[in-house]
């Protein structure tokens, strides 16, 4: 589904706030709350908004240490495979196949370098892994969490 502009700016408005009001939605796009809400329930039915979610700081739960994980796997392992034996891992915030060398790439988060190592290990040891290349976050410079055309 192709979402239309009043819809984009909707969803770009719930993305920087899940919470904010409908009444407040409205007054952005010039919409009433309830034609907002209708809205907003039309696109849940429909699949594009897929739930409504929390960003917490990483650091705050203890999670200081980030880094990217590419994966080579051997060959015919399907992405299917890939997920399974990753979904184990509470420390994968994002897991990706992607073109290019590496068949997948990992976003990790950690305790520390130690927890890092050690985790970086254990995804090296499954069964379809042929070998791993990691990097470690020094500074993120810029995170996106909204969706949507910037209204």
């Amino acid at each position: 589904m192709r979402l239309n502009d009043l819809d984009e700016r909707i969803v770009h408005a719930l993305a920087e706030d899940a919470r904010r009001s409908y009444a407040d939605i409205g007054s952005l796009v010039g919409l009433s709350a309830p034609a907002v809400k209708r809205r907003v329930d039309r696109l849940r039915s429909v699949g594009a908004i897929t739930g409504f979610t929390v960003r917490v700081d990483p650091a705050a739960l203890g999670w200081e240490t980030e880094g990217f994980i590419e994966l080579y796997c051997r060959s015919n392992t399907s992405p299917e495979a890939i997920e399974r034996g990753l979904k184990r891992y509470p420390e994968i915030a994002s897991a990706s196949t992607v073109t290019g060398e590496a068949d997948a790439i990992l976003q990790v988060f950690a305790a520390d370098m130690r927890h890092f190592e050690r985790v970086l290990e254990r995804i090296a040891g499954e069964p379809f892994v042929e070998r791993t290349k990691s990097v470690l976050v020094l500074s993120p410079l810029l995170r996106r969490f909204s969706s949507g055309s910037p209204a």
